[in-house]
């Protein structure tokens, strides 16, 4: 395509060229021929020859170099527009776009729409680096908040036996979410970065999450929720650390706002090259609008519950993050005071990737 291009280019500039001589050949043998009548000099054929070439040329000189000097000063904005721009995201304006006619398709037109392309997406990772850090900020200073205020209240030597008991139970939660804050954290940074170790083995994957749901047994059973599992006996090459910290997020997300009494269904079947894992309970569900944020970090769908049993809103990104490292996908489907169906998809041989990669 680029070939044909430049081909078709210089086919224009060849004709240009030929157009611009003709033009240029008919005004300078009228300009010579009126030269030598007002000389009073009958013209020669050579010498009118002669002054003729050496009129296209002039004109021809004049115009090129017109050109040149038109094309050198455009590129010359050109650049300065370019820099400036590039001067400007290096101080962290990203509120950059370039509106320089070129064509895409070119050299020129490409870089143009790579810088424009860069700015929009730095300026977006600096909104969530901004937001990041506000949240961050909120989190850890919620229940540094609390305990601040309860260690406080505890030096009264007047307070009340039970009272003393409930704000060191305060206390010890506060402090456990903020453990579990700094936890996610870390374990997130360590997912994103070029560091976090990968082992990818081949194991059973319906033993894994038989033995999550296991694990989890005290949890269900206090609430008296009932376990439907409909698992195949499929193998998969993965991470076994890292999916079982899925399945474990998962599963005790279900747990914790599913109501008492209520269901959670755990299935997972093969399609094709892939495995297909649902995981379903009957708790208070999702509005769209929360759906669309469930995956962001610290986002939390129900704050008065989260509150209170110390979630981060961290799990889930984790989740996500550890899903397409295996090249696999999430999604939620939910409704509200009824379901929630996480739907998880994996290949069945897959090298984890860093995050970077």
């Amino acid at each position: 395509m680029r070939k044909r291009r430049f081909l078709l280019r210089l086919v224009m500039v060849f004709c240009l060229f030929l157009v611009a001589n003709t033009v240029f050949a008919f005004i300078s043998y009228h300009v010579t021929t009126w030269l030598y009548g007002r000389l009073g000099v009958e013209p020669q054929g050579f010498w009118l020859q002669l002054a003729t070439v050496i009129g296209v040329f002039a004109l021809f000189a004049c115009s090129a170099a017109i050109i040149f000097f038109i094309g050198l000063n455009r590129q010359r904005n050109y650049w300065d527009t370019i820099v400036d721009a590039l001067s400007r995201m290096a101080k962290g304006d990203f509120d950059v776009q370039l509106d320089l006619r070129a064509d895409e398709e070119d050299q020129f037109g490409q870089l143009i729409h790579g810088i424009n392309h860069m700015a929009v997406e730095l300026g977006e990772l600096e909104r969530m680096r901004q937001e990041f850090i506000s949240n961050v900020s909120h989190e850890i200073q919620s229940p540094l908040t609390s305990i601040n205020g309860f260690a406080k209240a505890l030096k009264n030597i007047n307070l009340p036996e039970d009272k003393r008991q409930h704000y060191l139970a305060i206390i010890e939660l506060e402090s456990n979410r903020l453990s579990k804050i700094s936890d996610n954290l870390l374990k997130l940074t360590s997912l994103e970065s070029q560091h976090h170790p990968f082992e990818p083995i081949t194991y059973r994957l319906d033993k894994q999450l038989r033995n999550v749901v296991l694990a989890l047994e005290p949890n269900w059973l206090a609430k008296q929720i009932d376990f439907d599992l409909d698992l195949d006996n499929l193998s998969i090459t993965a991470d076994e650390d890292l999916m079982n910290q899925v399945w474990m997020n998962l599963l005790t997300n279900s747990i914790k706002f599913t109501p008492t009494n209520g269901t959670i269904t755990l299935s997972m079947k093969k399609q094709f090259h892939t495995i297909m894992v649902k995981v379903q309970d009957t708790g208070i569900g999702l509005t769209e609008e929360q759906q669309k944020h469930i995956f962001e970090r610290f986002y939390k769908a129900d704050h008065s519950r989260t509150a209170g049993n110390g979630g981060s809103g961290l799990g889930l990104a984790i989740v996500k993050k550890i899903i397409e490292m295996h090249h696999g996908t999430i999604a939620v489907e939910s409704k509200k005071a009824e379901y929630t169906r996480f739907l998880i998809t994996v290949p069945i041989n897959s090298t984890p990737t860093r995050a970077n990669d």
